[in-house]
């Protein structure tokens, strides 16, 4: 019997939802697969190979040194190096949102589908990560791959540029790619719409947005908005879309036209009922963080790209978040169900503004994390009001409700004070219950600082927290603001 794919076992798992409260409860769907396990509608299951030299030479392109499960290493990850790999800011930033679970296929590992004694099946996942694999895929692998992606799964597949046989087995990562694609026993008639080119590209900056890209969740996601990538020794794939109508290309090489077929870093396709997408280096998911002994690049943070947003909203996509190529992802309007006693949905800002109401010019930001790959920004222009709030229900009979949040001020003011961000707790008719604090420009500036205030005398309220920056008329002040945390008990 074929295997249920996760992803079809989540749209009949919606027939066992029941919404109470204002909080949504699953109830047990029995679903037939493959070992007869029962697949849950959330969280959504990525696999990261490790098992075809993704740490040859100088790569290190795992999530963690602790395989197949990386919250061995650390079950509570706060920013990249909680785990050890170059690729372990993508890991984390997918982990904080409590909606992933991450798996790593460990050197020696099987890759396979429908094979019930394989713990890392593939039926058992929602996309499969190829981080620039180094040694070439068997064919019982490739009918792996290639079966798993047309009845439903996401694959990812990144490339590195030509001749980069970090093994030296004859075999990199563009050779091995386009051998999926045609030497495989499913469909090797070009099946995905793409060839990679065979180019060693050296420093560039792609960032031409496909002309009918510029609104598909892959670059308008839920963990921001893609402006470009980066490059640094790479290739691109010419596109084919009489193979493919589905192919597009996201993001393309400047110089090249959008809506070209060739010079596309990026690119999407479809292939049965699933997806798959291409990158055509490995550098943008190096972290710079690793195994030591290895000399590692951090275009994860490079400012040239949005890098991290291809990755995060790549595999959103991949895994079957809303939308399709060439149709926004809609905004949700979700109540979080407290987990743990945690109220605060998103506290770290990695899914973006999704749990979060932003005003004025207040953004999720890359660039000065607490933890983690985000933060909120406010402020930082003259004569503005921006402001960051979310609801939340504190349930009647709570003793102990510890609002707790980090900020960062830098300044251009020299004499004190003109610009404030006031943190408040407001009922739901919008008037003051507290105020929780008032930090200005006279600081301290230029580092973290905590702040906390107890919240359990508001029991039985729905209060919303509000973080309003305020600047005056000239010599703005920007407060970054990381890691909200409201735990009750």
């Amino acid at each position: 019997m074929q295997s249920v794919h996760p992803r079809l076992a989540r749209r009949l798992a919606t027939l066992g939802v029941a919404v109470a409260a204002g909080a949504v409860a699953v109830t047990a769907v029995s679903l037939a697969n493959g070992s007869g396990a029962a697949h849950a509608a959330t969280p959504y299951k990525v696999l990261f190979d490790a098992s075809h030299g993704e740490t040859a030479g100088n790569a290190d392109w795992v999530i963690s040194t602790s395989q197949p499960d990386p919250l061995a290493q650390n079950a509570s990850p706060s920013s990249e190096t909680s785990w050890t790999g170059a690729v372990s800011a993508w890991g984390v930033a997918l982990q904080k949102t409590g909606r992933y679970s991450l798996k790593t296929l460990p050197s020696g590992g099987r890759i396979t589908y429908g094979d019930t004694t394989n713990a890392q099946d593939l039926g058992n996942f929602n996309s499969f990560v190829l981080p620039e694999p180094n040694v070439v895929l068997s064919g019982a692998e490739k009918t792996a791959i290639m079966t798993f992606v047309k009845n439903g799964g996401g694959l990812f597949m990144i490339s590195d540029h030509t001749a980069s046989d970090r093994n030296n087995d004859g075999w990199d990562s563009p050779a091995i790619l386009n051998d999926l694609m045609t030497n495989n026993s499913v469909d090797s008639t070009d099946p995905f719409g793409y060839s990679i080119d065979l180019l060693n590209i050296g420093t560039e900056n792609p960032n031409i947005i496909g002309a009918s890209a510029a609104a598909d969740p892959v670059i308008k996601g839920p963990f921001g908005t893609v402006t470009g990538t980066i490059i640094r020794n790479g290739t691109t794939v010419t596109l084919k879309p009489a193979d493919n109508s589905a192919v597009r290309g996201e993001i393309y090489r400047t110089g090249y036209s959008a809506s070209g077929t060739a010079g596309a870093a990026v690119a999407t396709s479809t292939f049965g009922t699933g997806r798959v997408m291409f990158w055509g280096d490995s550098s943008p998911i190096d972290d710079g963080t690793g195994s030591s002994g290895n000399t590692l690049y951090d275009g994860w943070n490079d400012p040239a790209g949005t890098d991290a947003a291809i990755a995060l909203n790549g595999t959103e996509w991949l895994s079957g978040g809303s939308g399709t190529a060439g149709t926004p992802t809609p905004t949700p309007t979700p109540t979080p169900t407290p987990t743990g006693g945690q109220l605060i949905a998103d506290g770290g800002f990695e899914s973006g503004s999704t749990w979060w109401t932003l005003g004025g010019g207040a953004a999720v930001t890359t660039t000065r994390p607490h933890a983690g790959t985000h933060s909120v920004t406010l402020g930082g222009t003259n004569s503005t009001t921006e402001t960051l709030t979310q609801s939340v229900a504190i349930p009647a009979g709570t003793t102990s409700a510890p609002l707790s949040f980090w900020t960062y001020i830098t300044t251009t003011e020299t004499t004190h004070s003109y610009d404030f961000l006031t943190v408040t707790v407001k009922n739901s008719s919008g008037t003051v219950l507290k105020t929780v604090t008032s930090k200005s420009d006279a600081g301290p500036t230029g580092s973290w600082s905590s702040s906390s205030s107890e919240l359990s005398a508001y029991a039985g309220q729905t209060v919303t927290l509000s973080f309003s920056a305020v600047n005056g008329a000239k010599n703005p002040t920007t407060f970054y603001l990381d890691d909200v945390s409201l735990p009750t008990s």
